[in-house]
């Protein structure tokens, strides 16, 4: 026999106080809703992207490795990789990406994006930047990566595009994958909706190495023991709860907690939902091109979402622990130790895989026309070899380098094969022409067609969600 999930003879003021228990450790935004006044109009496309996906590697990718190369500078600058042509007129890659250089002709290569001295050095610092578009503020200076997500934070990029575009019929406006950086108690801000509300936070599915093919969303997943008959017991729940939170100190913060729940509900109850998620459907030689990685699997499902429809999917590099002694890092981009062969031996050759494989397919599919895509970190890494933390020349590794990154972005109109940006011989700082993370997160604004970024306070109070930064227009075209 089931069990209630709450006594229908439970009187208003013990569910009241049950109520409130269960939500009283979450974080909400501030309730902030959309403007429905004109805002600042913004350029965009005649024809703007209907997805972006954010592909960011997790740890910081070294540029000067990859694909910001230069085989003049002094050897403790240009390490041991040589550059290649591709198939994209102004574009080098490192020798040991040959899959993406088969694509180059497909994406264009952002040089010398810097923080221009307003970040901090640390991951929290970085993530926040590159993807809100807006610096951060004094508290990363104060609390390095103990830094915690809040409330007031500037939202994700993809928050805004979610909040900005019509809703998807069935799937979430905002899907983030295989992971959410990074292990508790460091949860990197910059990846949520903060001030404009719990609701247009992402959706997350999550991966793993040993099962690459299976992903699971802790937030739409019914437990063993929940029938469908128990979801209406929960749709109840749902109703008395809201039913009650008039009576509630924070209104604003169960209204979004509601309003996620119910979405799942709707996703649960969707057969589209489970048609997007299954992976297995896709043909083994296609999975095999993308390689039977969690990172790789991850691709793919991002391609799958993309002709469901979702707006904004973000895939964000899951480390591998077992690389974290060798690399002196968590597993990731953050090769603080013994670079070269990290690079070489684990997180380039799967990135090459993975990617090459997804822009291929994306490209085949006649997708790339009309997504957004874009490859960005959280930092660069130090033009110089020898991070003193990590026994200096004779560790091999690179430091964290906020002054100077590169992003590749393609798709929604990019002309693929040019280079926009420069950086000086030693890609240390930018040349001439320095650009921010909010030209980044503009651009991504551009593309999707976004003018107006308006929005309101929960007083009705109206302000722009990101005064600063120009799209890179000449991207286009």
């Amino acid at each position: 026999m089931d069990i209630p999930l709450f006594r229908p003879s439970m009187d208003r003021r013990a569910f009241l106080t049950a109520s409130t228990m269960g939500l009283a450790s979450l974080r909400f935004g501030s309730g902030l809703r959309a403007s429905t006044g004109p805002g600042a109009a913004a350029p965009t496309l005649a024809k703007p992207a209907k997805s972006t996906v954010l592909f960011f590697l997790c740890g910081g990718a070294s540029h000067i490795d990859m694909w910001d190369m230069k085989p003049e500078a002094p050897l403790e600058y240009r390490g041991e990789f040589k550059p290649m042509r591709t198939t994209g007129e102004d574009i080098r890659l490192c020798e040991h990406l040959p899959l993406l250089a088969k694509q180059a002709h497909n994406f264009a290569l952002v040089h010398g994006v810097t923080d221009g001295g307003r970040a901090t050095g640390d991951h929290h610092a970085g993530y926040y930047y590159n993807l809100t578009g807006h610096a951060p503020d004094p508290t990363f200076k104060q609390q390095g990566n103990d830094r915690r997500p809040y409330p007031e934070d500037w939202p994700y990029m993809g928050s805004v595009v979610g909040m900005k575009r019509p809703q998807h019929p069935t799937l979430p406006q905002i899907i983030s994958l295989p992971h959410k950086p990074s292990k508790l108690p460091f949860t990197r801000p910059g990846q949520f909706a903060g001030r404009i509300g719990m609701e247009y936070d992402p959706f997350y599915l999550n991966g793993s190495f040993d099962e690459p093919l299976k992903f699971s969303a802790p937030t739409i997943s019914m437990s063993g023991s929940m029938s469908a008959a128990r979801m209406q017991d929960r749709h109840a729940l749902l109703s008395a709860m809201n039913q009650a939170r008039r009576d509630l100190d924070h209104e604003a913060a169960v209204q979004n907690y509601v309003k996620q729940q119910e979405r799942a509900f709707e996703l649960l109850s969707s057969g589209s939902t489970t048609s997007a998620f299954d992976i297995k459907a896709e043909p083994e030689k296609l999975r095999e091109r993308y390689g039977h990685t969690i990172n790789g699997t991850s691709l793919l499902m991002a391609r799958r979402l993309v002709e469901a429809g979702v707006p904004f999917v973000t895939v964000f590099w899951k480390e591998d622990e077992s690389t974290a002694a060798q690399c002196k890092s968590a597993g990731g981009w953050d090769t603080h130790g013994d670079n070269f062969n990290c690079l070489r031996k684990y997180l380039l050759p799967q990135f090459d895989q993975a990617f090459s494989a997804f822009m291929e397919d994306m490209s085949a599919r006649g997708l790339l026309d009309e997504t957004l895509v874009l490859v960005t970190s959280e930092m660069g890494r130090m033009p110089k070899v020898g991070d003193r933390r990590s026994g200096g020349t004779l560790g091999a590794g690179r430091d964290h380098w906020t002054a100077c990154m590169s992003v590749l972005m393609a798709g929604a109109g990019i002309r693929g094969g040019q280079v926009i940006g420069e950086t000086d011989a030693r890609a240390e700082l930018p040349k001439d022409r320095p650009i921010y993370p909010e030209d980044i997160t503009k651009t991504v604004y551009y593309a999707m067609g976004i003018q107006d970024l308006e929005a309101k306070d929960k007083l009705g109070r109206a302000y722009n969600l990101l005064d600063e930064g120009k799209p890179l227009t000449d991207l286009f075209g």
